[in-house]
């Protein structure tokens, strides 16, 4: 009786000292005597003391900060590339037993096929089709990992560090391009005016009345102004009905101009013929001055 008790506080100090508790997202590797006894937990677990021993994996998804790299595109241009991985474990089994530092591992993992990826690809597409290199990426990734219990949910390139020279160029290869769809939409722009102007014009020609109406809508405009002095031309639109008119009428004998009578005297109302006529009489008999 008297060894009993000592044995029973030894057990009971024993299984207390062997258990372990393990989280919602914790899973425990387990040896007994060194060879591989199974996946423990979540939860109270029993493990020997002095015989078996266990290895905490955890199963949340975890982001590796790739280091920037330093990478020469297919088109011969250096840059500097960092990334991000996410990466979870599902089988820690494997994660343990078949590699030392699954951690390390993919890391360099990661290193080395970021290297060997954007060396094939030029710099233009390393900038603008990003998905495409990050599923690339991701893919490689994953299967080499996969033998590890490792699984890779995504892969996303951060940053690109191109040099400074690089980044003039492409300021200027920016510029062009403005200033290339500038011209194309200005010209655009004189097409079309040309095209309306030239459809108003063919619209003015099947009514003459209708350059007379523009005529003094733009008189008016320009009165609207308060200008001092208005110099603006006559289109000879104007006088077309008056010139018409005079050639419809009659041939009539040039009206005779007495002797002393200027250029100021009484003409008939609307004969522009014979204005010019008495304008180029009156300049034959005006005296030279002395």
């Amino acid at each position: 009786m008297e060894l009993v008790l000592p044995l029973l506080a030894i057990a009971v100090f024993y299984s207390f000292v062997s258990l372990r508790v393990l989280r919602q997202y914790e899973r425990g590797v387990a040896f007994f005597l060194g060879r591989f006894w199974g996946t423990k937990g979540p939860g109270l677990i029993f493990l020997p003391a002095g015989f078996a021993a266990q290895k905490r994996v955890s199963l949340r998804i975890m982001a590796l900060d790739i280091p920037p790299q330093d990478v020469i595109t297919r088109d011969n241009v250096s840059v500097k590339v960092n990334a991000v991985l996410y990466m979870r474990v599902t089988d820690p089994a494997k994660a343990i037993i078949e590699i030392e530092d699954y951690l390390y591992a993919t890391s360099q993992l990661a290193q080395t096929t970021l290297r060997s990826v954007l060396g094939e690809v030029e710099l233009d597409e390393l900038l603008s089709d990003r998905e495409k290199i990050n599923a690339v990426l991701k893919k490689i990734i994953d299967e080499r990992t996969d033998p590890w219990g490792i699984e890779v949910s995504a892969v996303e390139v951060k940053d690109v560090d191109l040099p400074d020279q690089m980044k003039r160029a492409m300021a200027r290869q920016a510029e062009a391009e403005r200033e290339r769809r500038a011209k194309v939409i200005a010209a655009q722009g004189e097409l079309q005016a040309s095209q309306t102007l030239a459809q108003a014009a063919r619209t003015l020609a099947q009514e003459p009345s209708a350059i007379q109406l523009r005529y003094l809508q733009t008189v008016t405009e320009i009165a609207a102004e308060n200008n001092s002095t208005t110099i603006f031309p006559i289109p000879i639109e104007l006088f077309k009905p008056f010139l018409q008119a005079q050639a419809a009428r009659p041939a009539a004998p040039p009206a005779a101009v007495e002797e002393g009578e200027g250029p100021g005297g009484a003409l008939p109302a609307g004969d522009l013929s014979s204005l010019m006529s008495t304008l180029r009489l009156s300049a034959a008999r005006t005296p030279p001055q002395e």
